[in-house]
């Protein structure tokens, strides 16, 4: 049941990546974070109180609660430089490099939670690093004519890191918690970052404006970044961190063919043989 639950997400963060370039193209990136944080916070607490967990919330160990905050920070933090670098960069330029994680993910997951590395994960962890560098490689070459340099290269990287780190801190923060709880707790913890990122830039005076499209399509990332959270962590709680992770970054497969159709963002021959190694190396992991 877990790998539904781990596709779910990756469907789901497929679509939040679409969302968010349309709805921050008008917005401060912090901004367009710290609101989208608020309809996640909505949605997650909704599920807590509709399966029941709020009244474990005082059973919550100190060890639980400090890695969900621990996992919260690190999602924050992935989120700013995730959104950052949509902002100014293509989505099929910045998604490849923030699915990189998966490979430090599993090297991470097998230092610091014991699980074992096969052979098989080595070789998935070659195909996706190898499909990882021949998107990224086509897109530094593009990046070349765009005004704003490589800027968006190293938010996308940053997102990348601080997104392993979120996978192992949360892997541990949830083994002791109803999982929608988990995920509401850690939500809590990024909304506040945000804002206080958002209130400490002076972007606060942006609010008022943002159009109303990009409303529209804020609310929706929000709801679909809900939605794959509450799979992913559903995920995370009975399977491994080496395998969660990885089927969850199929979600590139989705953002990509939704930039294509929505977006037009177009994918060279060399990215498009990339993109095929980061999934044969993903489904890899099912076997």
């Amino acid at each position: 049941m877990w790998v539904l639950f781990a596709f779910g997400a990756a469907v789901f963060a497929g679509l939040t990546a679409i969302l968010s370039k349309i709805g921050i193209r008008n917005t401060d990136s912090n901004v367009a974070t710290a609101v989208r944080t608020v309809v996640v916070l909505l949605f997650s607490w909704l599920m807590v109180f509709v399966v029941g967990s709020q009244q474990t919330l005082t059973d919550v160990s100190g060890r639980t609660l400090l890695f969900l905050v621990l996992s919260g920070l690190a999602t924050g933090a992935s989120w700013l430089c995730y959104f950052k670098a949509l902002q100014i960069g293509d989505v099929n330029k910045v998604t490849p490099i923030d699915k990189s994680s998966t490979v430090l993910t599993m090297i991470l997951a097998f230092i610091l939670l014991r699980e074992p590395i096969t052979m098989l994960k080595v070789a998935a962890m070659i195909l996706i690093g190898g499909g990882t560098y021949l998107m990224v490689y086509q897109k530094q070459e593009v990046a070349n004519d765009n005004s704003k340099g490589s800027l968006w290269l190293l938010y996308a990287f940053g997102a990348a890191v601080f997104a392993s780190l979120t996978a192992i801190l949360g892997k541990v923060g949830i083994e002791g918690i109803e999982s929608n709880l988990g995920t509401a707790i850690r939500t809590v913890v990024v909304l506040i970052m945000a804002w206080v990122i958002v209130f400490a830039t002076k972007k606060h005076t942006t609010i008022k404006n943002i159009d109303r499209r990009s409303w529209l399509f804020l609310v929706l990332s929000g709801f679909a970044t809900g939605g794959s959270w509450l799979c992913y962590y559903r995920a995370l709680q009975d399977g491994p961190a080496s395998v969660v992770v990885p089927i969850d970054k199929l979600s590139i497969v989705f953002t990509i063919a939704f930039s294509y159709f929505i977006l037009k963002e177009k994918l060279s021959s060399k990215a498009a043989v990339g993109l095929v190694l980061i999934v044969a190396g993903t489904l890899s992991l099912l076997l």
